[in-house]
């Protein structure tokens, strides 16, 4: 009988792609694969762990030692731990988790699979079992972060900005495209910077006007751009072709000066508006995805307030918020106070979240009436929920057509008149 391994997938995209980096070389070792299941029968787990703010060590920590209960009760064999946790922690996971078989760094997949006694293919290293829909899949173009943003430890675990090859890229999208794949996410921890280090200027405008060429290609969204720096040649690919989503993650945190600087994040306030406004002139009807981060230490009333009202007059389509977490080895764990309260920042969280939902709603509402492009992903329930050309999976809305009007493909792009909004999601009849 093949041996099963079961791999546990935590924190962010840029995990997955590792997760199925791993699972393409273990399956090719005749190994029966599964992906976060509960009900895999794998005698063997793999985990891979979150180390970027405190929840998700939280939960990084709880799942490993949820299957180490498991092993204890003689359920599974074997617990292998790799990712941005156990490159942070491992030592300490080691001593105090003795039932782990082996902890492995964020890139360390090379010498796992080989302690499985299996044969690392090198022709497989870009190449990948995917864990989602089969009509769409991450493309992550590099590693690593040069930024030195005080409240962010990634650095310290993913080292220094590395792009991957325009050449590389468009090879691995080929493969992916003719596997079935008609949606590219493209992602990376800091996407502004890409192949500075490989061309010495910017390459984000080349790769992705490139990968817009490749036959069977509906959709390219661009996740993770830094606003310093930003490429701006990258703004008239993004309008000019049809397969590129009208759609820019860009994570801001903040539009307070003091703030900013007590993040180092090499921006100001103004800066940051005459950014966001060349972006949505150069790019019209472009939907802005944005991030922001509450309770830094240092943050006053007077900041949140400022933060308040740029979220009233900036109307970003899509946004999330973050509260601050106090990491050590990062420069505000070693220089700052953590002098925000956990429920003063959880109030300013909540705050945000109120006047983005009014937000969201009008802009909701305003496509009622309209025609749009969807792809459908999923049935559940009485409705196939799909989602726009402005919409991600798992951080954005999505739309509900009512599955007892006609049957609809999975993967399928539809025609949808919008016929109903909620504050996050659409209503739908395919036309």
């Amino acid at each position: 009988m093949k041996k099963k391994i079961n791999v546990i997938s935590l924190g962010c995209s840029k995990n997955l792609v590792d997760s199925e980096l791993f699972l393409s070389q273990m399956a090719a070792n005749g190994y029966a694969v599964s992906h976060n299941s509960d009900d895999s029968k794998a005698r063997i787990v793999a985990i891979n762990t979150c180390g970027f703010i405190g929840d998700a060590k939280e939960e990084s920590v709880n799942t490993i030692l949820g299957y180490a209960d498991a092993k204890k009760r003689g359920l599974i064999d074997k617990i292998y731990v790799f990712g941005c946790l156990s490159e942070r922690y491992k030592d300490d996971l080691q001593a105090e988790i003795p039932e782990v078989d082996g902890v492995y760094g964020k890139f360390q997949i090379k010498k796992m699979v080989e302690d499985l006694n299996a044969d690392y293919k090198m022709s497989l290293s870009r190449k990948r079992y995917l864990t989602t829909p089969s009509h769409y899949a991450y493309l992550k173009i590099s590693e690593g972060c040069n930024r030195t943003c005080s409240y962010c430890a990634i650095p310290k675990m993913t080292g220094k900005h590395k792009s991957v090859s325009i050449a590389n890229l468009i090879t691995e999208a080929k493969g992916l495209a003719e596997g079935g794949v008609k949606e590219l996410l493209i992602i990376a921890q800091d996407l502004s910077d890409y192949g500075r280090d490989i061309y010495k200027e910017s390459g984000l405008a080349r790769l992705i006007e490139e990968l817009s060429q490749i036959n069977g290609i509906e959709w390219i969204k661009l996740h993770y751009a830094y606003p310093a720096n930003f490429p701006f040649e990258i703004l008239p690919v993004i309008r000019e072709k049809s397969n590129i989503a009208k759609y820019l993650d860009i994570a801001l945190q903040h539009c307070s000066d003091n703030i900013l600087s007590l993040m180092r994040r090499n921006v100001t306030k103004e800066g940051t508006i005459k950014l966001l406004n060349r972006i949505r002139e150069e790019v019209p009807g472009i939907h802005i995805r944005t991030t922001m981060l509450v309770g830094h230490p240092g943050e006053t009333e007077a900041d949140f307030e400022e933060l308040k009202d740029f979220v009233r007059e900036m109307r970003f389509e899509r946004l999330g918020v973050f509260t601050y977490s106090h990491e050590e080895g990062t420069i505000a764990g070693e220089l700052y106070e953590d002098n925000v309260p956990a429920e003063i920042k959880q109030a300013r969280a909540d705050e945000i979240m109120a006047i983005q939902q009014v937000i969201a709603a009008e802009i909701n509402a305003a496509k009622i009436g309209q025609t749009m492009k969807v792809v459908i992903d999923r049935l559940e329930g009485d409705y196939f929920i799909g989602r726009t050309e402005f919409d991600s999976p798992e951080v954005d809305g999505e739309v509900l057509i009512p599955a007892t009007v006609k049957p609809l493909n999975l993967g399928t792009y539809y025609s949808v008149k919008i016929t109903g909004a909620e504050e996050f999601d659409l209503f739908g009849e395919v036309v």
